[in-house]
């Protein structure tokens, strides 16, 4: 006997397969990302940012670097601003907003920086608040494809290059995260430093890109084990109440009880 398509026993052979797969990809990446926490004493992340319109693109050409005129401060950024300030001024003492920033800082724990490359690469790195944006400018050094070229780090907008790296991630704002760019400081006319062709990141780093995603795939191809059901019991219906068929009474006539 000839029989089509397959069988149960191969579909249920071939999911096994599947998720031994899956979890060993997953289990793998685990113990790739955890030797690269011991290796540089953090977490660290890698993945590819979406695709940017042409107009970034074009500007990403010139290292990803904008003019000042790019980045425009409106009237109701100011006025934004302004108004915070006034009511931290004037509406709380100085106790008072200190109480609440002890009990602000207190609450966070990590400080999660994204830094983007022109290549449209992140690297996600994960700090204490405490500590200092130079701990950030030294694992760059580390990561980076070129590290004995000048770079520097800013954000936008509007465009803000960070200078002082003694600042630690509370007090420069970057709580509980935030984004930074990074370029290389290339004097105009320079054409030798940051070849565009090449990547910004190390190979070893890049080997660690959407590596976290093997890893919420493996977790979310656990099987889940579903207990067997319950063996269904034929209900019996109610027993029918034989009616008894009722007596007619027989009325003599009167003539024979005389």
């Amino acid at each position: 006997m000839v029989v089509s398509g397959s069988s149960p026993l191969t579909s249920k052979r071939r999911r096994v397969t599947n998720f031994c797969s899956t979890d060993m990809d997953a289990e793998t990446a685990k113990a790739k990302l955890a030797a690269v926490k011991e290796r540089f004493g953090r977490e660290i992340h890698v993945f590819e940012t979406s695709v940017l319109s042409s107009s970034s693109k074009a500007a990403l050409s010139n290292e990803g670097e904008e003019t000042d005129d790019f980045y425009e401060f409106t009237a109701e950024d100011y006025y934004r601003l302004l108004a915070t300030k006034k009511e931290d001024k004037f509406l709380k003492t100085r106790k008072l907003r200190e109480a609440e920033e002890a009990a602000r800082r207190s609450r966070i724990t990590k400080a999660v920086i994204r830094i983007r490359f022109p290549d449209n690469h992140t690297l996600e790195a994960t700090f204490h608040p405490s500590e200092t944006i130079q701990s950030l400018i030294d694992l760059l050094t580390k990561v980076i494809a070129q590290p004995e070229q000048p770079f520097y780090i800013y954000t936008t907008p509007p465009k803000k290059v960070i200078n002082d790296m003694s600042l630690d991630f509370y007090t420069a704002g970057f709580c509980p995260g935030a984004i930074v760019y990074f370029s290389y400081n290339v004097p105009k006319g320079d054409s030798t430093v940051g070849d565009h062709t090449s990547p910004y990141l190390q190979e070893d780093i890049l080997s660690l890109k959407d590596l976290h995603i093997a890893i919420d795939q493996g977790q979310q191809s656990e099987p889940v084990v579903q207990p067997d059901p319950e063996p269904t019991v034929a209900a019996h219906p109610p027993p029918v109440e034989e009616r008894k068929p009722t007596e007619k009474k027989v009325v003599k006539p009167k003539w024979l009880k005389m």
